[in-house]
């Protein structure tokens, strides 16, 4: 309540301070203020309003549930990283490249690169199969973390090795039967323009 409460001091204050000829803008400032505080009381609206956009984006329904799968996996290990003692972002981002470069064998940094993204988030351009394996690898180390009882950041790199490599376990062996790569460059970014304008 206390968060929500500041939100609305700092929108009222912006709302107030803005010229008149601010008009449209503090009209969009209300309705994003008064859909965040519409979350705020009831989460599953904004799950619902991702699920808008990324539909509105192109991205099949398909896609849509396994990303939300995703994103349900992730939180559900980030939570026990700060069930086990971890509380700073950086930490996270550390464990998370732990697991991602087990599985790929690539950085997080480097699996943007070979996409083309730069401030883009790296799961919103993921295919689904690089979506279903990085659920795989986000749920096996949990599992592991929690069966060890992983403490601390040493700990939890750890498990994050370990549950990556059940995932590049099997991604191998999906490549080897299909002969596809999993870890691909494709993203979802719209098609570059050249000098006349016209898409490539």
């Amino acid at each position: 309540m206390a968060k929500c409460a500041k939100q609305m001091w700092l929108i009222h204050y912006l709302y107030s301070v803005l010229s008149n000829h601010a008009e449209p803008f503090k009209q969009w400032l209300a309705k994003v203020g008064y859909e965040r505080m519409q979350e705020i009381q009831d989460p599953e609206m904004s799950l619902d309003r991702a699920r808008e956009n990324w539909g509105k984006l192109g991205r099949s329904k398909k896609w849509i549930q396994q990303r939300m799968t995703g994103q349900e996996t992730q939180n559900k290990l980030t939570d026990y990283w700060k069930e086990s003692g971890l509380k700073k972002p950086e930490e996270f981002a550390f464990l998370t490249n732990i697991i991602h470069q087990e599985w790929t064998g690539l950085t997080v940094k480097k699996h943007k690169d070979l996409k083309g993204l730069k401030s883009q988030n790296l799961r919103d351009h993921m295919s689904e199969a690089e979506l279903i394996f990085t659920a795989l690898a986000e749920l096996s180390t949990r599992q592991i973390a929690e069966t060890t009882k992983a403490k601390g950041i040493y700990q939890n790199a750890q498990a994050g090795k370990k549950g990556g490599k059940i995932a590049k376990d099997a991604r191998m062996a999906l490549e080897e039967k299909t002969g596809n790569k999993v870890v691909s460059e494709d993203n979802f970014l719209p098609p570059t323009k050249n000098k006349k304008g016209l898409s490539e």
